[in-house]
């Protein structure tokens, strides 16, 4: 192999990864602008979100295409492989979270058109934000290769979980004392579902980043609480 094509191939995973920072930071706007339809009731922002959930469905897609032609004339080995197949699961889990974000700017504009639910609303956001960083934390530590970062997103889980938990109660109150409020609060805890989800998207970027840089799984049980059905 000679030395323009090393230097080719490690161009080629080199931008692969920058490729899926780029889709990062695209899926991290839309989590966050999601979030913000839903605290401040924004329709024009909720349909912003829905309308650019595009463009990460085409970037998941490029990054799936680069990664098999890559894999395929390469044939990479060992740390190589790992970096490789590691961007097109994490791209997989970003597109998925851009799914959940633009589920969420649907829910927005249903949920502008009814009577606002502050103290519900306010729940909802402290655990978009909550889920907004470890998103973040997880996404730093690929572009870092920083494999303690990206164990401290695993093992804080469950906190997403025990909000979720949280929301689901206080949903439930509201239902059951006021008929009225039922089709809101329906709203409300697809929100919080897909939060939830996003949080274990997350999760997976975690455990994707520890194989990528160990070559191992990580052996212990993913902290995990019983979640309401």
């Amino acid at each position: 192999m000679t030395e323009h094509t090393v230097k080719s191939y490690g161009e080629e995973l080199n931008h692969l990864t920058a490729e899926v920072t780029r889709m990062g930071g695209l899926a991290e706007a839309q989590v966050a602008d999601a979030i913000d339809c839903i605290a401040r009731r924004d329709a024009p922002l909720a349909q912003q979100v829905v309308a650019r959930d595009e463009r990460l469905d085409i970037l998941q897609g490029e990054i799936e295409r680069k990664a098999f032609k890559l894999i395929a004339l390469r044939q990479p080995m060992a740390v190589d492989l790992r970096h490789a197949v590691a961007a097109l699961k994490i791209s997989m889990s970003l597109e998925r979270c851009g799914d959940m974000a633009k589920n969420i700017g649907k829910r927005a504009l249903i949920l502008t058109e009814a009577d606002p639910m502050s103290a519900l609303t306010r729940s909802i956001e402290r655990m978009g934000r909550l889920v907004q960083g470890r998103l973040k934390d997880v996404l730093d530590a690929y572009t870092a290769s920083d494999l303690p970062r990206a164990i401290g997103v695993w093992g804080r889980d469950e906190e997403v979980d025990e909000h979720y938990n949280a929301i689901f109660r206080e949903l439930l109150t509201y239902m059951m004392g006021d008929p009225r409020t039922i089709n809101p609060c329906a709203h409300l805890l697809f929100v919080a579902k897909n939060l939830e989800r996003i949080g274990d998207h997350a999760t997976n970027i975690a455990e994707i980043i520890h194989f990528e840089l160990t070559g191992e799984e990580i052996i212990s049980q993913r902290p995990k609480l019983e979640l309401s059905k």
